[in-house]
């Protein structure tokens, strides 16, 4: 069975996003970058709900391709691209770079993802993921909080119809006071 994880950089006040999906106070320091990238390159499968897609899919095509990309951008944007992605989306139409798109049950398709042989499955966006919580699918959570209030926007965790018990398994500060933290699901 292959392991969901649900990871985003967040807010300390729990978005990851602020008011007019501004990503602004996000911008990640070298060391998070690269946590980012090698978290990439030791997943085999990406799950992607349709508004984080298109903010994916919007940038990382062709960054590796601009003037001013560093190396970690550049070796960033090969992994988006050459990795398997599946896009879960109503209203997305066409999907590139070694993506599927899925439109029906998102909850019956994770179950099925995971239950294939394989390796680890990451899941993005709060609508998304949100749903795999609920559905008790996900086995771990990486939280990378960041030193700023917003006070609103779009939030990492969604309402839960239960509670979900975890263990914590890594505790990591990285530069700017952003604090890295991961949690396995207590099943």
């Amino acid at each position: 069975m292959r392991k969901l994880i649900y990871g985003m950089n967040l807010t300390l006040d729990g978005y990851i996003a602020a008011p007019g999906d501004d990503i602004g106070w996000s911008a990640p320091s070298d060391e998070l970058f690269q946590f980012w990238s090698d978290q990439l390159q030791a997943t085999d499968l990406s799950l992607y709900g349709g508004k984080l897609w298109q903010t994916m899919s919007s940038h990382w095509p062709t960054a590796d391709q601009q003037p001013d990309a560093t190396p970690a951008e550049i070796e960033f944007a090969r992994r988006w691209r050459d990795m398997s992605k599946a896009v879960f989306s109503s209203t997305i139409d066409k999907v590139d770079w070694n993506t599927r798109l899925v439109t029906g049950d998102a909850v019956a398709e994770i179950t099925r993802l995971k239950a294939e042989h394989g390796g680890p499955m990451a899941i993005g966006g709060a609508t998304l993921a949100g749903a795999a919580v609920r559905a008790g699918l996900v086995d771990e959570y990486v939280l990378v909080t960041a030193p700023v209030l917003v006070g609103g926007g779009t939030p990492f965790f969604t309402a839960l119809d239960n509670w979900v018990d975890l263990n914590l398994v890594e505790t990591r500060t990285l530069p700017r006071g952003v604090i890295l933290t991961r949690y396995e699901t207590r099943r």
